[in-house]
């Protein structure tokens, strides 16, 4: 027996456990003093499964057994089913759309008796391992376009089908596993250009169409200015300035529409708006509205949330009003506060100093996530990791940021804090399929 449990624990790398104890125990935490109700008693409710700290309590116990498997099993199984668990993924997003049920607007969601259950969730792990796998194959060349296009497509598919569910928050998740191509060398003008493309969207929404296709043509006119000698040199330098121009232009005038009229949901494009403090010029109803009647159709909309979000954390002061002392959070005035805004029941709750220790958290598993990627002796295990990192790194910092303010609602979760089975149990699936492999860090997995 001994020497069994020397076995499972030999090449663990025990602070990423510790750190993840740490989080879910401070999520179960958050989700008690949202949810508690006087005169409850506590213990009773925690073990009926009807209350949602209680639903909570028993994913987390789920969550550790699943954790202990998955320690358990050999590292080499994970690149061996790599490609099979993708395609489970993919035929679990299929049936979704005929069993599917709608809920809070999405249609992701397949509900199974009391349990609701979301493959886009669960895909991020499959996403994950199956580019490890692609990108770690020795035939696999990623110097060249063909299989750049393939790794692209492993995490497109997947995407394209959570936005088909009404679910663009998550789908913008996938889009995070372009951070794991880039590191293992993706050309720089790829993420050049969607972060160009991110921009001219945010330019769109600033600056009036006309004024905006104005700036700029006059920004293409004084680049062939000073590139005037190259372009005698070399003509192919003006036939490029000239294309970039009809691109962002088309994009400015054509494809920005055609993204907040038809790919986006009302409620999206709303929440983009606000977050620059503009009307939405989408909206039908915003034309013939009053001053007054828009004023107060903006003040209950998607900005309440996050105004009653930045009041909550502001109340919660330095050492904040205790767990169950908050009254913006245990009154009910935020939505979703034990979901997507969970990180302002905290920030009430525990107040300055326990924010910076769950973001102080969080900066520690990502940091070991990295060490621990830089590590590997094998490419499927630094890919993975890369990718865990990815997704991790994107569900904090836009949660958090989208909870202050300063990011567009999109709807996904805080890992280990919010509510949520799937979401919590993909998170552990995550980090413990990367505790696992990284144990046996010295081999070379494919």
């Amino acid at each position: 027996m001994r020497h069994h449990n020397a076995a499972i624990s030999k090449g663990i790398d025990w602070s990423l456990i510790w750190i993840y104890l740490a989080l879910v125990l401070i999520g179960l935490a958050a989700i008690i003093a949202a949810t508690y109700q006087e005169g409850d008693a506590f213990f009773q409710s925690l073990l009926a499964f009807k209350t949602d700290y209680s639903k909570q309590f028993y994913f987390l116990l789920i969550a550790f057994i699943v954790g202990f498997f998955i320690l358990l099993t050999d590292s080499k199984f994970y690149p061996a089913t790599a490609n099979f668990w993708y395609v489970v993924g993919i035929v679990l997003l299929l049936l979704v759309f005929p069993f599917h049920s709608r809920i809070k607007g999405t249609e992701s969601i397949i509900r199974i008796g009391a349990f609701n259950f979301q493959p886009a969730e669960f895909c991020k792990l499959f996403v994950a391992l199956a580019l490890a796998k692609y990108l770690s194959r020795p035939e696999t060349n990623f110097n060249l376009p063909r299989a750049q296009l393939i790794a692209a497509l492993v995490v497109l598919v997947p995407a394209a089908m959570a936005i088909l569910q009404s679910e663009t928050g998550l789908a913008l998740v996938y889009f995070s596993f372009f951070m794991v191509m880039y590191r293992e060398g993706l050309p720089a003008v790829i993420p050049a250009l969607a972060i160009s493309f991110a921009l001219l969207i945010i330019a769109s929404i600033l600056i009036p169409p006309n004024l905006l296709a104005l700036l700029l043509t006059v920004a293409v006119l004084l680049l062939i200015w000073f590139s005037r000698r190259q372009i005698r040199r070399r003509r192919q330098i003006l036939t490029t300035l000239l294309f970039l121009w009809v691109i962002a232009v088309g994009i400015q005038r054509f494809a920005v529409p055609f993204i907040f009229e038809k790919l986006l949901q009302r409620h999206q494009v709303e929440r983009i708006y606000n977050l620059f403090g503009k009307d939405n010029p989408y909206d039908p109803m915003q034309r013939v509205l009053s001053e007054t009647e828009a004023k107060k159709k903006k003040e209950s909309g998607s900005s309440y949330n996050v105004r009653q979000s930045k009041i909550a954390i502001g109340s919660g002061g330095f050492f904040g009003k205790g767990l169950l002392s908050a009254t913006q959070t245990r009154y009910d005035f935020v939505p979703e506060q034990r979901t997507d805004f969970i990180f302002c029941t905290v920030g009430e709750g525990f107040g300055f100093a326990g924010s910076m220790l769950l973001l102080g958290l969080y900066l520690a598993l990502l940091l070991k996530m990295i060490s621990i990627a830089e590590r590997q002796r094998s490419v499927f295990s630094r890919v993975y990791a890369y990718g865990v990192f990815s997704v991790f790194f994107f569900h904090v910092v836009v949660n958090v940021a989208m909870t202050i303010g300063l990011a567009p609602v999109i709807g996904i979760p805080l890992p280990f804090i919010s509510y949520g089975g799937t979401s919590l149990l993909t998170f552990t699936m995550l980090l413990f399929v990367l505790i696992r492999v990284d144990a046996d860090r010295q081999m070379v997995l494919r």
